[in-house]
């Protein structure tokens, strides 16, 4: 490796994974564009693929993929990487997005792929750990929240995929999540079901891992906040937020506030 490689593959790390306001405001425009990204999906599930729309959809894959190569290049194990779920989920998305329009019409299911592309935003989460007192203080709630969203988001997008005719508009999107929601919780109005084998199944299994979500979110809700801090005596990680000693060793704590951080 020469040395000018060697410097600009270092400069990038520190990108990804320094503190410095430099590359925290980098991090955080990855996560801006994620959510920009997401959000053009999810509209452009719904709507006819034009040219426009295809253009927009490679650049945005072209993003994605230099994204995808720097974080590949800088990894100290590239097969421990490749083998996280948001990297398969960056690769099905780049696939989705810059090799299969090629070949086919059918973006249908490409729907789904996209949508597992809401799993690449959790690696928010350590910044946010260490900038945010709030997050700190709900980070379960966060955490609860955003997996019964991952869920909600990719679930109706398969059951849009599946079970309702492609780019039929915004109106087919929204009864696709309103079914999905209504099956979810359990209310089960009527209005909208799936008569098939396939469908049944499909409403089967979005009850029992969406019922166990959302417990999770809502026990995650309502229960003491906890703030994660490991205790080096004993290992337990979540204590109350005033804490001065653990309450599984007494081992004296110092959980950082935002008081003591002034």
């Amino acid at each position: 490796m020469s040395d000018d490689e060697g410097t600009l593959r270092r400069e990038i790390r520190l990108l990804y994974e320094g503190r410095s306001k430099r590359a925290k405001r980098f991090r955080y425009a990855l996560i801006v564009f994620d959510t920009f990204s997401i959000l053009f999906f999810v509209a452009a599930a719904a709507l006819p693929q034009t040219l426009g729309m295809q253009i927009a959809n490679t650049a945005l894959g072209l993003v994605i993929l230099a994204d995808f190569c720097a974080r590949l290049w800088i990894a100290r194990d590239r097969w421990q990487m490749l083998r996280r779920v948001y990297t398969l989920a960056d690769l099905v998305v780049l696939v989705s997005l810059l090799v299969v329009p090629f070949l086919t019409e059918d973006v249908a299911f490409l729907r789904i792929l996209r949508g597992l592309r809401l799993l690449h935003s959790y690696h928010l989460i350590r910044d946010l750990r260490r900038d945010s007192d709030v997050f700190r203080r709900h980070e379960d709630v966060f955490l609860a929240g955003v997996n019964l969203f991952v869920f909600i988001f990719v679930t109706t997008s398969l059951a849009f995929a599946l079970f309702f005719e492609a780019h039929t508009g915004f109106d087919a999107y929204v009864d696709a999540l309103y079914f999905t929601v209504a099956t979810l919780t359990t209310t089960g109005y009527g209005d909208i079901t799936l008569h098939s084998a396939g469908g049944k199944l499909f409403s089967v299994a979005v009850m029992v891992i969406g019922v166990a979500l959302f417990v999770q979110f809502a026990r995650a809700l309502f229960q003491p906040a906890k703030v994660r801090y490991t205790c080096k005596t004993c290992g337990l990680n979540r204590h109350d937020p005033d804490a001065v000693h653990c309450k599984h060793c007494g081992e004296q704590l110092k959980i950082p506030t935002a008081g003591a951080l002034e």
